[in-house]
């Protein structure tokens, strides 16, 4: 019952549009099927160490310190939109015809799921507050079911997102996929804006 319910929140936690996901969806998009399943594994092993440190406390210390959630704040969003750009500057460069582009590093891949999970203040606090909340009110073996649970989602979601697109796109005009990918850039800067317009408010005196 306990795995169930982490389940269901665990992919009600990370099916929502976010740099996650835009993310894969762009690997999806523009890398050959190999790298873009290295890119989901990589966001798993970051996004399931997330959720555990969301789950056992990590983001009580993040309550505690404003200035860590500034620092967080600030670094994250300027990384967020440096994602962003980089993604439509690779767009624009490259030709509809020549989709997918040259193969990403393995350094860089990880790199950038590690920046998409862990330096995205929303899903930091989100996933402090939902998660944490659920800690409180579960025993020893009833949490290490639920978190599983939880575990089990992302790994099911981030290797079955990326298959689905990578279908999907051979049946997809190029140019449209070029677009779509462009647009996951753009997205990408303005989710990174909002995060910087968050740290200037929360800045101000």
């Amino acid at each position: 019952m306990h795995y169930l319910q982490g389940l269901l929140m665990g992919l009600a936690y990370v099916a929502p549009i976010g740099v996650q996901n835009l993310f894969v969806i762009d690997m999806a998009l523009t890398q050959p099927r190999n790298r873009a399943l290295q890119a989901a594994l990589a966001v798993i092993f970051f996004d399931v160490t997330l959720a555990l440190a969301c789950f056992f406390g990590a983001g009580l210390l993040m309550s505690r310190h404003t200035w860590l959630q500034l620092g967080i704040l600030l670094f994250g969003s300027l990384l967020v939109i440096a994602i962003g750009i980089n993604l439509i500057r690779d767009g624009l460069r490259a030709r509809a015809e020549e989709i997918p582009r040259p193969r990403r590093s393995s350094a860089g891949i990880v790199a950038s799921a590690c920046v998409a999970t862990w330096f995205n203040p929303q899903a930091i606090i989100d996933g402090s507050m939902v998660l944490g909340a659920f800690r409180a009110t579960l025993q020893t073996q009833e949490a290490f079911l639920f978190i599983l649970g939880v575990v089990t989602a992302s790994c099911l979601w981030f290797t079955s997102l990326p298959l689905i697109i990578s279908r999907l796109r051979r049946r997809i005009a190029a140019v449209f996929m070029q677009r779509l990918n462009l647009l996951c850039g753009v997205v990408i800067i303005l989710y990174g804006a909002k995060l910087f317009i968050d740290f200037a408010r929360m800045a101000r005196p």
